[in-house]
């Protein structure tokens, strides 16, 4: 399995600048890399064949761009090869539906990584202090704030400037394989997604969402404030960091939000069962698609799934149609406007919440998707901190989902023993 961990760059101001000379110059080789590259008939070989072709003529360049001698090897190839996940890429969002153009040269503002593939990186002391050495470039200083494994390989290295001008170095490291499923799993769960609750789990807990609410504010009052610069001057470009800091402070809560709920469920449980969304049309509908874009249920599955894979827990993403209108107890199905909180079924009298009523049919659904027969085990206990609590069952409020052992979880146990 492969990983990645990443970790914020100290750069001093004239590492600064040469981050960014050795970026644009990747950016000019890939660009050109890019023109030699639509000269090549589609005859003459695969994708890959291809591509390769145009990073053969490296040596040659060399001669004569004196700037690429400045590239470490794996870089200069590593730029070049980027051409072909870049088509890779596009040709996916064709075959999902999305009508996408060809490949045109990279602004500077656009070519914001350069990557280290096998070699020319190392970790080093230096007065005390931990730093990145690159070759053919610097030693910069770096935040380590969880440790690499040493029996894992360290593949490649990304080095990434953010939009708000901070600098990141994300290490892709091959680990060992996936563990084994377990065959007889006893802890198993279905989610239900939503917008006002976030998750409602057959353990009959619901975590809210995630509220952000104010920094979506803040954000229009910087994008108002950015759109009264002159373009291009720089007051304009401190506002355009002040707009660019708000957009990062939302991906950051989001991601934090959904990695630890994602990461409860993968490691509490032996199966987790999830619907399969189809977010695209949802988005392209009239209704909330700002609330559906916020709660970012294609993000969540995805980490979802790969954290179930390397925990070795079963993960089924299951057909969602129905799963609200079915009755757990018998199947008949009934409907129900979205304002009608409460499943009530007509046929049998077996009342619920409607969430909490899905949540059983993607279970049983998830059974049947992977073979394995419904458990009678007891539930495990909730590791998150409860909030409040609504009818029959707890609610958690997602400001107060926080990951089980985290530091700040400890800190906040000892203080209440302690008072």
């Amino acid at each position: 399995m492969h990983y990645a961990y990443r970790y914020r760059l100290h750069p001093t101001e004239a590492q600064r600048e040469t981050l960014d000379h050795y970026r644009d110059t990747c950016r000019q080789l890939y660009n050109h890399a890019l023109t030699e590259f639509e000269h090549i008939p589609n005859s003459a070989g695969t994708l890959n064949q291809r591509v390769r072709q145009v990073r053969d003529q490296l040596p040659d360049l060399t001669d004569w761009w004196d700037e690429l001698n400045d590239l470490y090897s794996t870089v200069a190839q590593a730029a070049v090869m980027r051409i072909e996940d870049s088509i890779k890429s596009l040709s996916e969002l064709k075959q999902n539906g999305y009508n996408v153009g060809s490949l045109n040269w990279k602004a500077p503002s656009e070519f914001r990584s350069f990557t280290y593939v096998q070699s020319g990186f190392e970790f080093d002391n230096k007065n005390g202090q931990t730093v990145l050495s690159l070759s053919k470039l610097a030693d910069i200083p770096l935040t380590v704030h969880r440790e690499i494994p040493e029996d894992v390989s360290i593949k490649e290295v990304c080095i990434k400037k953010e939009r708000t001008g901070e600098w990141y170095a994300s290490f892709a490291v091959e680990d060992k394989e996936e563990p084994a499923k377990p065959e007889n799993p006893d802890r198993c769960i279905g989610i239900d997604v939503g917008i006002l609750k976030y998750s409602h789990d057959t353990d009959g807990r619901a975590v809210g969402s995630l509220d952000l609410q104010d920094e979506r504010e803040r954000l229009k009052r910087e994008q108002r404030s950015l759109s009264r610069k002159q373009h291009g001057s720089h007051n304009w470009e401190k506002q355009r960091v002040r707009v660019a800091e708000c957009h990062q402070q939302l991906t950051r809560k989001r991601h934090d939000f959904l990695h630890t709920l994602s990461n409860y469920y993968a490691t509490e449980y032996d199966m987790v069962a999830v619907e399969d969304l189809d977010v695209k049309s949802m988005m392209e509908s009239a209704g909330n698609s700002q609330s559906t874009s916020s709660a970012a249920w294609d993000t969540f599955t995805t980490l979802l799934e790969y954290k179930c894979k390397r925990e070795g827990t079963h993960f089924a993403e299951v057909e969602p149609a129905g799963t609200t209108k079915e009755c757990a107890s018998c199947g008949v199905a009934s409907e129900k406007p979205l304002w009608v909180r409460e499943h009530s079924c007509p046929a049998c009298g077996f009342e619920m919440d409607r969430d909490a009523n899905a949540a059983i049919n993607i279970l049983s659904r998830g059974f049947e998707a992977i073979g394995l027969g419904q458990s009678e085990a007891t539930p495990v206990e909730t590791a998150l901190p409860l909030f409040t609590s609504s009818g029959a069952f707890d609610v958690v409020d997602g400001k107060r989902v926080i990951e089980t052992g985290s530091p700040t979880l400890r800190e906040r146990t000892a203080k209440a023993v302690s008072e």
